[in-house]
């Protein structure tokens, strides 16, 4: 494994954003862990985490025209990827963000930033994709907007859990939408990596919770 998913793994444990228990996603399925990206909330983790989505991006060799992050938490990592993108390889990437409601007094529309044009090449950053329901909605936003070729998708973690039938989420996204999809890491890495190793002084995956979080990938996983 890279040596920035090693440290992406520490570093969400840290943040309080990869946690494990006893939990409910929100499609009802009982999980024995759980990422809420919601818990990044100083300066420093946030530039951290530009760091690491610049990282998957600059490793994935892609090439594009702008990065879009949707409403809501895709806003703060687009930005902070376009920023460490820029500190780190000199790569000054357009961005743009969408706010919820159009906008109709002042400048108005939906978008927030670069104004995409026909031909451009659109990467998308988001946090975890469960459903896929963020990345359908930014597809329907730029067939309104211009003609533009959505190429990308940048995640923090895939689940890998099954969508609607037996393959992931992410691999429905990929053969739907002709994306290619990036994490900088998946859950199989987390479970490798933690598995009996500590993290200041704490065992994260214990032989019980790996047995938990690979009946719960049985269960849900892609067949």
């Amino acid at each position: 494994m890279l040596a920035y998913k090693q440290e992406f793994i520490t570093f969400m444990v840290r943040a309080g954003v990869l946690t494990f228990g006893d939990f409910t996603t929100k499609s009802g399925r009982k999980t024995p862990y759980f990422i809420n990206t919601g818990n990044y909330r100083t300066g420093s983790q946030i530039s951290a985490l530009g760091d690491y989505y610049a990282a998957c991006i600059e490793q994935s060799g892609e090439s594009f025209d702008l990065l879009f992050g949707p409403a809501y938490k895709g806003i703060p990592l687009a930005v902070a990827a376009a920023s460490s993108l820029f500190r780190q390889s000199g790569r000054d990437m357009p961005f743009c963000f969408n706010r919820k409601e159009d906008k109709d007094h002042g400048e108005g529309g939906s978008l927030i930033g670069h104004k995409p044009k026909a031909g451009e090449r659109v990467a998308i950053i988001e946090d975890v994709v469960t459903a896929g329901t963020a990345v359908r909605e930014t597809v329907e936003l730029f067939k309104q907007i211009a003609d533009v070729r959505l190429t990308a998708l940048f995640v923090s973690v895939d689940r890998m859990e099954r969508g609607t039938g037996d393959k992931t989420t992410i691999q429905e996204l990929e053969d739907t939408l002709c994306l290619r999809v990036y994490p900088i890491v998946t859950v199989r890495e987390i479970i490798d990596f933690l598995h009996g190793r500590e993290i200041d002084g704490k065992l994260l995956i214990t032989d019980e919770i790996r047995a938990s979080m690979e009946a719960y990938l049985a269960c849900y996983g892609a067949r």
